[in-house]
């Protein structure tokens, strides 16, 4: 019902506008003369102002991805793109495939590591409604924007709030369309993993456009099919390895140069598998494992008793080897996405000085990832609802052969005396082990644009209105936690037969028809009818919705003797709405913990005034020595919103042309970002989670960016509970398996965040090097009120690291004061998860472009060699740091979360119908954490790496050409022990053909 909504408003749109575009040649048959342009020849709107000028004008820097790009390295996505750009860096997730993310498969633009939601998204320089749901930050999904008509993509590189609103901190991805198509033409790609031959991309897009009336006016259809698979851990020879860190025994203390923490490979859960390990007490220590003959137990997958090697056990709840649950077989590599967008883009010239425009877009991305699945295991409380399975003598389903094995290891248990097992259910307990993520887009713009003259100036406008809505939905399978219990307490009915308990207890209140009783022992002997009874439904509905009205009016105020001072006044208004609608297993809080959610919805509005100016001091022949041009911007910007305060930005930028090689910019301005509703106002509720990383943990004690202040203020925390035991081995259980209740919601005391930005820079194009341009820019942000997600761990990380120690941030969880269910004092077992405003961000660094039309031509004058383009494009992260309480600050630059340096070299060259590309894309050698040494790291330090794509296109004919390219063809894998510095899918190809008419 829900996708028939959108895609039925989708066409109805369509007629509608159809019918209006194809009235406009009668309705305007008075109007004469040629088809109107958008703008003048030698001017444009350039990313990052509202004001027609040429592209080499800007004081800030803007990089661009050209159309020809995106043809030559056969991106598929929009997303595919924006991961090769440096400042881009780290690239776009190549493995969020955590079982956990309600965003799953969405793929967003993050300058300089600054995070998602302090880059824009514009399309055709207007906001575009945001695809994410949860406590995320208000992003665009790159899969969504159509591939076949991005003209281009300018991304400006430091701020842009003073002229396109909040969110732009780190600054502003422009997805500029194609508004003039005509003809046919049709692009399949297919691309596949040359080693596994488990990556098929298959990719089909066709564009269709047509001129009418005349030729004044245009239409385009086009329409993409792209799909790419899920991939598991298994699937990888890194990521399979199923390594973690440990307490390492040998160290002897910290400057000794031996690591605290030691590599394990494999890593297992010694506390439970697929089968079940049996328990003679439901508590995870390693003496209370069930013994037969002196050695541990569990079922094997038929059901019978087999000895359970544990491997080397290394505390709770990890061993070395074993034939417990692999670490690695917990969640996925990569999520798997299937996407269809469904665009149209018309114009038409109503006269000379007018021109009508529409935009209607339809999307539908659908992903699936691992989900973490079901498990019963001795790491949780009963009170949790995933605690270790009870059992005894009396269950119908245990066999004569099981019956004897757990009697010799437990005597009593021929007297009824309970055993419990613990085990992962794997794929057995419910349909599917996939949670899905599935959104629809619809986004309709009409606009209007023109000039006209009044008195002596000439003006030009812009109007444009725009409808969006993204409808998504999240999906699961939970247990029923009555249903499940009611399952597992299974009887025999005297003749033989398993039946629910509660059917045959002589209490027919209680009594449920559909109840079918569940074989827990051993793998695969779940019946079809106690999984279709256990299993239900869980997950959410979300709906975001945003009207958007933009006026602009450009002109001149007079004339200076080097030219006329431009400006451009602007009027934006937004309504944006929010709401969020879980399953009804959700809302009843049948699942997990048994913590209902609530329904949530949400709306606020903006009023937005908006002022820029262009004032040239120097140039058209008003020169000094050493100023060929200079000229000043200025602008300004006033939000009023309806549900957070009001604020005021500006930008003020410099442009100074030294001689006809040399151009120097710069730019200051203040910026912003508002709290997003669901940031604000997100539902509360309480998940069983795992903590996340605990700094008090003996191998990570030593580590973290002063690991001085963290040692200190564990060794505290310590003393002042000596219920906790010795802090020297102290393992936390909880982080990394499900024993932490946290909470997680939205925060209505949040306020905006704030930043102020410097960037200047060079733009150098010599004279005696015809071809070369070198442009170096300096960015500087400084952010304050920083709007982020803390986690549980998050929280942890900053009350332990700072000095001194905040007390709200250090109240968000709460330890175990004494040892509880085989659990350590000291366990984490209430956390929170929420946005706050966390401090300060400040971040500095240049961006480095180069591109050379290198003159081959004359070099081989015998024969024609041909053209060749090189290009080098960098990115250097001088400070990124980040403090949550303002006086301790955590710097992260020159770690795998933000590279000192990263690079990406082109070389291009043509000859008649053939193009061959080539592509490095190098990563500078990182820390792997902040303050990572050989004493609390084994692998304090990742290599540099640098991996290699070759790609080649030849046209046959006019109207038909072939592509093929190879990806990563050395396949360098990520730098070890990574799965992220670098590329973990490996050596893949692709073949294209492209056929107009």
């Amino acid at each position: 019902m829900r996708k028939t909504t959108l895609t039925r408003l989708y066409t109805t749109t369509a007629m509608v506008t159809a019918s209006l575009f194809a009235a406009a040649p009668g309705a305007f048959a008075q109007a004469e003369g040629e088809p109107a342009a958008a703008a003048s020849s030698d001017t444009i709107v350039v990313t990052g102002s509202r004001i027609r000028r040429s592209v080499s004008s800007t004081p800030a820097p803007v990089a661009e991805i050209g159309e020809q790009e995106i043809e030559d390295r056969g991106y598929v996505t929009a997303a595919d793109a924006l991961n090769d750009l440096p400042s881009m860096a780290p690239q776009l997730n190549q493995a969020d495939g955590s079982g956990e993310s309600s965003g799953s498969g969405q793929q967003y633009p993050a300058l300089f590591g600054l995070g998602t939601g302090r880059t824009l998204t514009l399309v055709n320089g207007r906001r575009f409604v945001t695809t994410s749901s949860g406590l995320g930050d208000a992003q665009v999904d790159a899969n969504i924007i159509p591939t076949g008509l991005i003209e281009r993509v300018e991304i400006v590189q430091g701020g842009g709030a003073a002229v396109y609103g909040s969110d732009a901190i780190a600054g502003v991805v422009n997805y500029i369309l194609k508004d003039d198509f005509e003809g046919v033409e049709i692009d399949l790609q297919y691309g596949n993993s040359l080693e596994h031959g488990d990556y098929e991309q298959p990719a089909i897009r066709l564009t269709a456009g047509t001129n009418f009336a005349d030729g004044r006016g245009n239409v385009a259809l086009n329409a993409e099919w792209s799909s790419s698979p899920r991939l598991e851990f298994s699937d990888r020879e890194r990521s399979n390895l199923a390594r973690i860190t440990q307490g390492n025994p040998a160290d002897t203390g910290p400057n000794d140069g031996i690591p605290s923490v030691r590599e394990i490979i494999p890593a297992h859960f010694w506390n439970f598998n697929t089968s079940g390990i049996v328990f003679s007490i439901p508590a995870p220590p390693p003496n209370f494992l069930a013994r037969l003959n002196g050695s541990p137990i569990q079922f094997g997958e038929d059901g019978n008793i087999t000895p359970y090697d544990p491997g080397n056990i290394l505390g709770i709840p990890f061993a070395e080897g074993g034939e417990g649950f692999r670490y690695s077989e917990l969640a996925g590599l990569r999520t798997g996405v299937d996407r269809f967008t469904v665009n149209t883009i018309a114009h038409y010239d109503v006269s000379d000085t007018v021109r009508l425009n529409a935009e209607l877009m339809y999307s539908s991305t659908q992903a699936e990832e691992r989900a973490q699945g079901a498990s019963r295991t001795v790491l949780n409380s009963a009170a949790s609802g995933a605690g270790p399975i009870m059992f005894n003598v009396n269950n119908p389903f245990l066999t004569d052969a099981a019956i004897a094995s757990l009697t010799t290891a437990n005597p009593s248990f021929a007297f009824g005396a309970p055993m419990w097992l613990s085990k992962h259910f794997d794929g057995q307990l419910f349909p599917s082990d996939t949670q899905t993520h599935d959104t629809e887009t619809l986004r309709a713009l009409l606009g209007a644009e023109g000039e006209f003259a009044a008195g002596d100036r000439n003006f030009y406008w812009n109007l444009s209105g725009s409808f969006a809505r993204v409808e998504g939905e999240v999906r699961s399978w939970g247990a029923h936690n009555a249903h499940f219990n009611n399952a597992l307490a299974a009887v025999d009915d005297g003749s033989g037969n398993a039946v629910c308990s509660i059917n045959v207890d002589g209490d027919p209140s209680n009594d449920d028809p559909a109840c079918a009783p569940l074989n827990p022992f051993g793998f695969g002997n779940v019946s079809d009818a106690a999984r279709d009874y256990v299993s239900v439904r869980t997950g959410e509905n979300f709906t975001n919705e945003q009207v958007d009205i933009l006026a602009t009016l450009g002109s001149t105020l007079f004339e200076l003797p080097a030219g006329p001072i431009d400006y451009v006044l602007a009027y934006e208004h937004r309504s944006e709405s929010a709401e969020f609608t879980p399953l009804e297993a959700n809302q009843l809080g049948l699942v997990g913990t048994g913590s209902t959610t609530e329904p949530q919805s949400g709306d606020y509005n903006t009023h937005e005034f908006s002022a820029e100016v262009l004032v040239p001091v120097l140039g058209n022949g008003v020169t000094l020595p050493l100023a060929q041009e200079v000229e000043f911007s200025g602008s300004y910007r006033y939000v009023d919103n309806s549900i957070t305060e009001a604020e005021s930005v500006w930008g003020a930028g410099l442009r100074w042309r030294v001689n006809d090689s040399v151009m120097l910019r710069a730019s200051r301005s203040r910026n912003f970002r508002a709290p997003t509703l669901t940031q604000l106002f997100a539902p509360t509720n309480t998940v069983l989670s795992n903590s996340g990383v605990d700094p008090c943990d003996a191998d990570r004690i030593n580590a973290g960016p002063n690991p001085a202040i963290r040692r200190a203020n564990c060794e505290a925390e310590w003393a002042a509970n000596p219920a906790y035991g010795d802090l020297a081995t102290f393992q936390n259980p909880a982080e990394n398996f499900t024993l932490t209740e946290v909470t997680v919601g939205g925060n209505p005391d949040l306020k905006n965040e704030v930043s102020e930005t410097w960037t200047y820079g060079i733009v150098f194009e010599p004279e005696f090097i015809p071809g070369l341009t070198v442009t170096v820019d300096r960015i500087e942000i400084d952010l304050t009120d920083g709007l982020s997600a803390f986690t549980t761990a998050d929280f942890m990380a900053t009350c332990y690291d700072s000095d001194p120690q905040p007390t709200d941030i250090c109240s968000a969880f709460t330890r175990l004061a004494a040892p509880t269910n085989g659990n350590p004092a000291g366990t984490v077992v209430e956390g929170r998860t929420t946005t706050v405003n966390a401090g300060e961000i400040r971040f500095e660094g240049e961006v480095y472009h180069a591109r050379y039309a290198v003159p081959i031509d004359a070099w081989f004058t015998s024969f024609d060699p041909g053209s060749l383009v090189v290009g080098l494009q960098a990115t250097h992260t001088s400070l990124l740091s980040t403090s949550a309480t303002g006086s301790t600050f955590i710097e992260t630059q020159g770690t795998i979360q933000q590279p000192e340096w990263v690079g990406r070299f082109d070389a291009a060259w043509q000859r008649g119908p053939m193009r061959l590309t080539y592509q490095a894309y190098y990563l500078d050698e990182v820390l792997a954490a902040p303050g990572a040494t050989i004493e609390n790291n084994p692998n304090p330090v990742l290599d540099a790496n640098i991996t290699h794509d070759l790609s080649g296109i030849y046209d046959v004919t006019e109207d038909l050409s072939v592509r093929a390219g190879i990806v990563n063809f050395t396949d360098e894998p990520p730098s070890y022990p990574s799965l992220s510095h670098g590329d973990i899918l490996g050596r893949r190809y692709f073949v294209g053909v492209n056929y107009t008419f």
